[in-house]
């Protein structure tokens, strides 16, 4: 236990972010630089060491909380960057992106404030980077087979390092530019700067993963082709297909997907573009949808300089304390204010949205609502609550439905789908089609961070035990259906 009274005599101490009117003006991370490091030893030890550490079963990496705090807490940088790497290949990723369902489930969570797991996590990364603790780990002999992995989001990148150290000579191919997925084109520059994606591109080249950016399985290669070069396939191309909103004026110019608005947004930052050409400048803008995709296209509008920003949300606001329902340690759905909210903009709850009103020229100029409610289980208009409110850009960002099924790789392979229309896969993220694998949001759905890496080490494992018939690598994370994974 690293401070057996810690989590007596410290109180709770977040990371400090830079002043809203300072960071509205640039695109760097939120967060003041070094902030956490003087107070983060006293952070890791309030950490209890519990019996049992529901931490562990928060996390779906099975992270060694309890043994990363405490080295921590002892400033025994060397050796908690060692039990963090155990089970997170990118713990910078995670710990800048991740809702820390870890801390949700943290014992002390029960009557008092939970330990900054995602800080600790945050700065034991950053400070093994700047030590130099960070190394290319490549195999000490190859095994003489080839796997490619579809897709270089964060399960995809998992599943090919894992595969890579095991000995196999394995290829990343991505339809975009650059290598990443939505963690390089969908989470904005003030929530993750590009820099930590870019050095682990490197420690996985000088392991030996070797990467084709602008290539699409499916479209550029064909899927069956691509599974006779290889001996073994892993598709991590998560689930791309956005939910739409069928109303009256969808087609109106300035209403966009989330994707389609984020991504031109990072390109600006990677010097692709001088200016985006979907941007907020000057605009009233509307994000409909009330999760974390929403708030990134917030934080993004402020940052162009909306004229104002509106958040929209179907459900009630969500309460602050947990639920009855949502008892510990599972995540509850609690009102969350980000680093995007505290910028400014209005959020509406319970409010849907009936279509979008324009100009003469097609471009989009209101957005009507209504209020709704719940009555007996099902979601009701609250007749006279019509209104309408100026919306001059519009993001839908109300989640995504599944995998690409445009570019025909489903069909290519011939995939089997469940009922949700996801790739079907079993216990070792195997599809109906032999030497196929699926990891992450294309198997699952669409889900955290945590599960795409902890689901990629995981197919990994199966690929592994398919080409050598044994596999060395950490035990799979069976695809179940827990509370904590919402």
């Amino acid at each position: 236990m690293a401070d057996p009274k810690g989590f007596l005599t410290t109180d709770r101490v977040h990371a400090r972010t830079r002043p809203t009117e300072e960071r509205v003006r640039d695109w760097n991370e939120v967060y003041v630089p070094g902030s956490l490091l003087p107070v983060i030893s006293k952070q890791a030890g309030r950490c209890m060491d519990c019996g049992i550490p529901f931490c562990h079963n928060g996390c779906p990496l099975g992270n060694l909380i309890p043994e990363w705090n405490d080295y921590a807490y002892r400033d025994d940088w060397q050796a908690a960057s060692e039990r963090l790497h155990a089970t997170n290949n990118f713990p910078e990723f995670t710990g800048r992106l991740c809702p820390a369902p870890c801390e949700s489930a943290c014992v002390l969570g029960i009557n008092q404030a939970p330990v900054t797991i995602k800080n600790v996590e945050v700065t034991i990364i950053d400070k093994a980077w700047e030590s130099g603790d960070v190394t290319p780990q490549p195999p000490e002999r190859l095994s003489g087979k080839t796997v490619a992995v579809i897709g270089s989001g964060p399960a995809g990148l998992a599943a090919a390092q894992q595969l890579t150290r095991a000995g196999h000579t394995v290829a990343v191919y991505e339809r975009a530019d650059r290598v990443g997925g939505l963690l390089r084109y969908g989470i904005p520059e003030f929530k993750m700067e590009k820099r930590h994606i870019n050095r682990r591109i490197e420690q996985m080249r000088a392991e030996g993963t070797k990467f084709r950016t602008e290539v699409e399985i499916g479209r550029d290669i064909d899927a069956a082709k691509l599974r006779r070069r290889y001996d073994a396939v892993v598709i991590a191309a998560g689930a791309t297909t956005s939910r739409d909103l069928p109303v009256p004026g969808r087609d109106l110019k300035g209403v966009h997907y989330a994707m389609e608005y984020l991504p031109m947004a990072n390109k600006v930052q990677e010097g692709d573009l001088t200016v985006s050409p979907i941007t907020a400048e000057g605009k009233h803008v509307v994000v409909i949808g009330g999760g974390d995709t929403g708030a990134d296209c917030v934080g993004t509008a402020h940052r162009q300089g909306a004229a104002s920003v509106t958040q929209l949300e179907i459900m009630p606001r969500p309460g602050e304390e947990r639920a009855p329902h949502q008892p510990w340690p599972t995540f509850p759905m609690l009102y969350k204010v980000t680093s995007a909210h505290e910028e400014g903009g209005e959020r509406v709850y319970s409010v849907s949205t009936t279509r979008f009103e324009g100009d003469e020229d097609g471009n989009v100029q209101w957005l009507h609502l209504v209020e709704v409610e719940f009555i007996e289980g099902k979601l009701t208009q609250k007749p006279g609550t019509e209104r309408r409110i100026p919306a001059q850009l519009v993001t839908l960002a109300m989640g995504f439905t599944g995998t690409d099924r445009q570019n025909g790789l489903v069909e290519q392979f011939g995939l089997e789908l469940d009922d949700r229309g996801n790739i079907a896969r079993d216990a070792d993220y195997a599809t109906n089609v032999a030497g196929v694998f699926v990891a992450g949001d294309a198997g699952r759905g669409q889900s955290l961070i945590v599960w795409a890496i902890a689901e990629g080490r995981s197919a990994a494992r199966g690929v592994d035990r398919f080409l050598t018939g044994s596999s060395t690598l950490p035990a799979p994370v069976l695809p179940t259906d827990r509370a904590l994974t919402a």
